[in-house]
């Protein structure tokens, strides 16, 4: 076979059937596409010239004679070391060195050279574009043709409003990222039309917003005409106080969507129809400034599900993307090339680790949805959990987002944290100021949503005073309708245990995120059946179950934590409203301390709020504000000098640092659990497929990284093309009742590791 196409031109791909993708096409379909992403945020001129030179490389005569011989997928992947393999070096040279883009040309090399293996460092990168070899290879590809791309007049001034500022060099990070997510999403759609074209063929941008508007106004409508009937006929599952509010929230929802574009808050009690209301909202605002599609980012996936199963039956399935897998590869293959998520849906409903992974990440299977972020309402359901040492970088790119990008930003939660500038410190060093100067909520206080969706009292303990698990389990023996919400797993374990004995039975429930989901979701319909039957239900667990999980008791036990995960709790007491009386929160000190960090320092700051005063209301959004502020107080806000890493450029190393899971709980581990096994067997046969990937979900826990790493040497867990797994014949330390028993594994010690 030829190094050129039949007609004596550069190929940029061939496939194993002989087709060829001439390279002059390429370049072209992936500069006007790259161009037409980058025009919303005013950088299109940018973009093109970027997917221009994006594979000048492959102009080389190395690069044309290594693709007749590895045709397919493979011969696309760049390989460290193997020049004949580096296509993207010669464009980011081209760039960095070009008159017309002065110090701009870097940043266009940047997203070129990374274009396959990720952003760099800017050391890494001058480092690589000063090698002689690279030299060399960026003369062949001149002398192998690519004269043809650069005759092309680069943008003569800058359009992108950030970089006109007199700080501009603190927002190059986020335009380079920007620029880079339009070449990696071009060019990975023109290489799929290629490779895939029946793949291509069946993208689709799905349906208008002002379509999807009109849907969940008629809904709505729907839902307020049943509940008007069941109350007329006596049927109502829900007070009619309740909707009245939620109504209220609806038109509150609907007015605010005209205020200007910027950052809001949406406070709504559990019970309060938060999901549909920051829907409402966003639709309305979408609408009135022109903005494209909307972003809901939830940290837990039982609520993505839920949430996005909800969005389904009102929108349809075209309209909504459900985005987030715990099992996606890290390095770039010949499958991720091909099939990436892009975000290219009016409704995304992602997780905030993706969405976060996406803004910090430098790989560009994680990158190349950021271009779609632009022009975009993000709702970030329950804020609070966003971690107080990544909370300066988190708020100061939010900032700029709704700032360059004509981003809207809603912060949707019952226990709303401080982000206003004025609660929050400045960052120690530098002296920046972090947070929102103005957030403006969305649901006024005259609404008095709380005050009048009241459905439970907290019974505070001694919060000096540590009550013995022993006593605690007694009394959950004595309650038949009762939650106990603990801090660590092993405590949960312990708990369930101590109860089994004061009963003599062991028909107490648990639930731990050491229980895959698939057998999270057996305790759920266990639960639910029992409830049905009207037979006792006592349920110990760990925080797991505080959001997202639609459990309702009549009393809930939780240990002393910080103030938002007590209202967290609060919200699975009485949650529909059907007891007599309020249900009870009972707070007590437990024997165990909390996980180090900031599950510790929150239960700090609790006490001292206590110390201080009369016990929170936790039905009011007024005492959160008070213990974020302290709580945002004691905390390092850039504790991994990120802001720094970004203002310097080092794309690689704020990847590596940005970590939205502090606990070390951040390792994927399927379990061969009822169908996990017929799956891996599946796994095992084949390559593996998103299909796969997204079913085995189901089937995984997160453990220690260093922890599954020792597994892995004593061959307790097996990798299987990638997915880690553990070995059927270890299924000893998986609990039908408790999940994952570590200490059961036998060989590596588990001990020193807060379960």
């Amino acid at each position: 076979m030829s190094s050129h196409s039949l007609s004596g031109r550069p190929l940029a791909h061939l496939d194993e059937s002989g087709n060829e993708h001439l390279l002059i096409d390429h370049l072209r379909e992936v500069a006007a596409l790259a161009e037409e992403f980058a025009e919303p945020f005013g950088s299109g001129r940018w973009a093109y010239v970027t997917g221009l030179w994006h594979d000048l490389g492959k102009y080389a005569a190395g690069f044309q004679r290594m693709l007749a011989t590895a045709n397919g997928y493979a011969a696309h992947i760049e390989s460290d070391g193997v020049d004949e393999r580096d296509h993207s070096t010669a464009g980011a040279i081209h760039a960095a060195h070009h008159a017309k883009l002065g110090g701009l040309g870097k940043q266009i090399a940047f997203a070129v050279a990374g274009h396959h293996a990720g952003l760099s460092d800017k050391s890494d990168l001058d480092e690589r574009l000063q090698r002689p070899n690279k030299q060399q290879l960026y003369e062949c590809a001149l002398r192998g043709g690519g004269a043809d791309v650069l005759s092309v007049t680069p943008p003569e001034t800058l359009t992108p409003a950030g970089l006109k500022a007199e700080d501009a060099k603190r927002f190059l990070d986020l335009w380079t990222r920007m620029i880079f997510s339009a070449l990696c999403d071009a060019d990975f759609l023109d290489t799929e039309r290629f490779f895939q074209k029946e793949k291509a063929e069946q993208r689709t941008q799905g349906p208008e917003l002002c379509e999807l508007d009109r849907k969940l106004a008629s809904y709505m409508e729907l839902l307020e005409q049943k509940s008007y009937e069941q109350h007329c006929h006596k049927q109502a599952s829900e007070p009619r106080e309740v909707n009245r509010v939620r109504r209220e929230i609806r038109l509150a929802c609907e007015q605010s969507a005209k205020k200007p574009k910027g950052v809001f808050s949406l406070t709504v009690p559990t019970g309060g129809g938060k999901t549909l209301a920051a829907m409402t909202f966003a639709l309305a605002h979408a609408q009135e400034h022109g903005q494209r599609r909307v972003i809901v980012a939830i940290p837990y996936t039982s609520i993505i599900e839920q949430n996005a199963k909800v969005y389904r039956d009102v929108f349809g399935e075209d309209a909504v993307l459900e985005h987030h897998s715990a099992l996606e590869p890290d390095k770039e293959t010949p499958r991720t090339r091909i099939a990436g998520d892009n975000w290219d849906a009016p409704i995304v409903v992602t997780t905030t680790v993706q969405l976060f992974e996406s803004l910090f990440g430098n790989r560009p299977s994680v990158c190349r949805k950021l271009h779609r972020m632009v022009g975009s309402v993000i709702i970030l359901d329950e804020a609070q959990t966003l971690p107080p040492a990544l909370l300066a970088p988190i708020l100061d790119m939010l900032d700029q987002l709704v700032r360059f990008y004509s981003v809207s930003v809603v912060f949707s939660t019952a226990t709303q944290p401080a982000f206003l500038q004025s609660r929050l410190p400045k960052l120690a060093g530098n002296g920046r100021q972090i947070g929102f100067a103005n957030i403006e909520e969305i649901v006024p206080s005259d609404v008095r949503a709380f005050e009048r969706l009241r459905r439970t009292r907290t019974v505070w303990g001694d919060a000096e005073k540590a009550t013995p698990y022993t006593t605690v389990a007694q009394e959950l023996a004595a309650l038949p309708d009762v939650l106990a919400i603990v801090h660590r797993r092993d405590d949960a374990r312990m708990l369930c245990e101590l109860v089994d004995k004061e009963l003599g039975h062991t028909e107490s429930l648990h639930l731990s995120a050491l229980m895959c989901p698939q057998h999270r979701s057996l305790v759920l319909s266990q639960i639910k059946e029992r409830k049905s039957l009207g037979q006792p239900v006592r349920l110990i667990a760990t925080q797991l179950v505080e959001a997202g999980v639609d459990l309702d008791f009549a009393v809930v036990y939780r240990t002393l934590a910080g103030l938002d995960s007590l209202a967290q709790a609060a919200g699975r007491c009485n949650r529909e409203g059907k007891l007599p009386t309020l249900g009870e929160l009972r707070v007590f000190r437990a024997e165990t301390q909390p996980p180090p960090g900031v599950p510790r320092q929150a239960m700090a700051v609790t006490i001292e709020l206590l110390r201080s005063g009369s016990p929170p209301d936790l039905q009011q959004a007024e005492p959160f504000q008070s213990y974020f502020s302290r709580l945002y107080s004691v905390n390092n806000l850039d504790a991994k000098e990120i802001l720094s890493d970004r203002d310097a450029l080092r794309f690689k190393t704020v990847a590596q640092k940005f970590q939205l899971i502090e606990d070390g709980f951040s390792a994927p581990l399927v379990i061969p659990f009822a169908n996990g096994h017929h799956l891996l067997h599946e796994l095992r046969k084949t390559q593996p497929s998103r299909r796969i990937l997204r079913q085995l979900q189901r089937y995984t826990i997160n453990v220690p990284t260093s922890l599954r790493d020792v597994w892995l040497k004593q061959q307790i867990v097996e990798d299987i093309h990638g997915v880690i797994a553990l070995r059927g014949e270890y299924m000893k330390a998986y609990d039908d009742r408790f999940g994952l028993v570590p200490a059961r594994m036998g060989i590596a010690d588990a001990a020193s590791y807060c379960f």
